[in-house]
Order: structure tokens, then C-alpha cells, then sequence
């Protein structure tokens, strides 16, 4: 009977234990893995044997990945099929889903915030429409296809806004209520996803101050703090520390979770990137429940994909040291 005792609490110490590294999540954002494929591109183990790219990210510990949704794309890479077919496999690892809606044909970011063609004379009502259907439609989309997503980005690095002009941070209000048709959507599809708001540069405290002061006067909702880092790599402790820093001011001043959804450096930096992306994983899982996770961006990119040299691939197709720390 004590054997038995000792044996119920070991499984449930292991069992808390494994959940709680389950909770944090290794993260990977494998948009353009598809579009890669269909290109002729492949991946290998370190044995030299071609695999699926989710098999290697799922043995390199990556629970967790990341994919853009566009709205109406050239080609249709990252519009609803393809964001599909990329999460069934993402799902079949048993990896975690984080859906980036960028409200856009193509990249948005603090430079461009493009609204897509079909909504480009739309007024702020009909945008706010726009956003909520666009939204409850992918995700439903996802949900009846069986995928379960557990956080879903409203925008992508809208330090600026997004759907320029209506959605600039000039009016923080119209910027709220854009973000609130796709918290709402969310909601209605999932309503234990998590919604992030994420802004590029994360390791600018003031930047983050003012726009999420901005949004949270005018009635935005929002779950979680996304940022995106992307530090030298000459200076990269400095930023590290300079995004840690932000982080736990994030959730000291709004009581929100925070997670980097982006990270790279230069492929051939690897054994830098290593050092670097160890210890930011140490300093976000600092924060303890607060600090949720970190997603390297496209790490299976070839060096030089689409003029991208940031991932964590070598040209002979296999993962770099980059990855390690996860």
C-alpha cells in the first residue's frame, strides 16, 4: 500500500512536471514551409535523411508553431488552405497553434500596414465588419477541420496600427475598435484562445508604454503582450536585457502575460544566436506564469529564401546549433 502511495505521488509529480514544460512554449513560426516545399526544397536530420520539417522541430523540442494568415494572397500561400494544411501537420506532432492575422494580401509591419484589395474602400464600419468576418471566418474554418488554436494574433507588429489609414495609432480609438472586432471574433470561435497584440522591437520600453497606454484608453482588449526581437549580434546581452526589462514592466503595468512570437539572427551566427536565444528562454521563463514563450521565425528557411538570411537552417538543409536552448 506505501509502494502504492509512493508510486501515485511520483507519477503525479512527473505529471505536474511535464505539464508545466508543456506550458511554456518552443516556438516556431513556419509560414513559408509550404511555399518552400512546393519549390523543391527538403529538410534533413543530422544523419543526412530527408524529413518533415515538423518531425525535426518537434525532436528539436519545438511544442509550439507559429503561421500567418493573409487575406486574398498572390499565389494563395498563407490564405485559409494553406494555413490548413500547414496546422493539420503542425497538429500532428501534437504541437500547439498560434494563428497571425496580418489583415493584409501580403507582410504587415510598422512600415506597411497595406489594407487588403477587396476592403480598400471600405469606411471605418465596414473595416470593423471586415476584420470580425474575416477573422471568425478562418478560424471556424480551422475549428470545423479539427485544429484547436490556442492564441491568435490581432495584427502583426502594429506599432503603427494596421488597415492604414482608419487604423493608425493617430486615432488610437479607431485602432480599438479594430482590435476588438477580432477580439470578439476570437471569442465567438474560440473563447480559451488567447489574443496577443504584438509590436516590432521589443526591447523599446517607451514605444510599448505609449502604444498599449494609447490602446487601453480607448477600450482595446487584449490577453497577452506580443513582441518581436531581433537583436545584433554584436550587442545582443544588451538587448536582451533591454527586452527583459520591458517584459516585466509589460506585466507589472497591465497585468497581461507577455511572449516574443519573433527571434532570429544571421544563420551564419549560429553558436551567437545559440548563446542569444538560451538566454532570453531563461529570461522569459523568469517571469514564471507570466512569460509564456519564444518563436523563432522561419528557422527552415534556406539561407537566402526569398533575400531572408535569418533562420537557423544551413544550406545543406539541416538545422543549425541555433535551436539548441529549446
Amino acid at each position: 500500500m506505501k509502494f502504492k502511495h509512493l508510486l501515485f505521488a511520483f507519477c503525479g509529480l512527473a505529471f505536474g512536471l511535464a505539464a508545466r514544460s508543456a506550458t511554456f512554449a518552443n516556438g516556431a513560426d513556419v509560414g513559408w514551409v509550404s511555399q518552400q516545399e512546393s519549390s523543391g526544397y527538403s529538410f534533413y536530420n543530422s544523419s543526412g535523411v530527408k524529413t518533415d520539417p515538423f518531425v525535426l522541430l518537434k525532436n528539436l523540442q519545438v511544442n509550439a508553431i507559429r503561421l500567418r494568415v493573409w487575406v486574398n494572397p498572390s499565389g494563395g500561400w498563407n490564405d485559409g488552405a494553406d494555413v490548413l494544411y500547414k496546422a493539420k501537420r503542425a497538429a500532428a506532432q501534437g504541437q500547439r497553434i498560434l494563428i497571425d492575422f496580418h489583415y493584409s494580401d501580403s507582410w504587415a509591419d510598422p512600415g506597411q500596414q497595406t489594407k487588403p484589395a477587396a476592403w480598400a474602400n471600405h469606411t471605418l464600419a465596414q473595416l470593423n465588419n471586415d476584420v470580425y468576418s474575416h477573422t471568425q471566418g478562418i478560424l471556424n474554418y480551422l475549428k470545423t477541420n479539427g485544429i484547436t488554436v490556442e492564441w491568435v494574433q490581432v495584427g502583426n507588429e502594429i506599432n503603427s496600427g494596421m488597415l492604414w489609414p482608419e487604423g493608425k495609432t493617430t486615432s488610437f480609438a479607431n485602432l480599438a475598435g479594430l482590435i476588438n472586432s477580432g477580439y470578439n471574433a476570437t471569442k465567438a470561435v474560440y473563447p480559451n484562445a488567447k489574443v496577443i497584440l504584438h509590436l516590432a522591437n521589443g526591447y523599446d520600453n517607451a514605444v510599448f508604454r505609449w502604444f498599449f497606454d494609447g490602446v487601453k484608453g480607448a477600450g482595446a482588449k487584449w490577453d497577452v503582450i506580443g513582441m518581436s526581437h531581433y537583436p545584433p549580434a554584436s550587442d545582443w546581452a544588451n538587448y536582451n536585457n533591454k527586452i527583459s526589462a520591458n517584459m516585466w514592466d509589460m506585466v507589472s503595468r497591465y497585468a497581461r502575460p507577455v511572449m516574443v512570437t519573433e527571434v532570429g539572427m544571421d544563420w551564419t551566427q549560429a553558436a551567437t544566436s545559440k548563446s542569444m536565444l538560451a538566454d532570453l528562454l531563461t529570461k522569459t521563463k523568469a517571469l514564471g506564469s507570466n512569460g509564456l514563450g519564444v518563436f523563432y521565425w522561419e528557422p527552415q528557411a534556406y539561407p537566402g529564401w526569398q533575400g531572408y538570411t535569418m533562420g537557423a537552417l544551413d544550406a545543406s538543409g539541416k538545422f543549425t546549433i541555433a535551436l539548441d536552448p529549446f
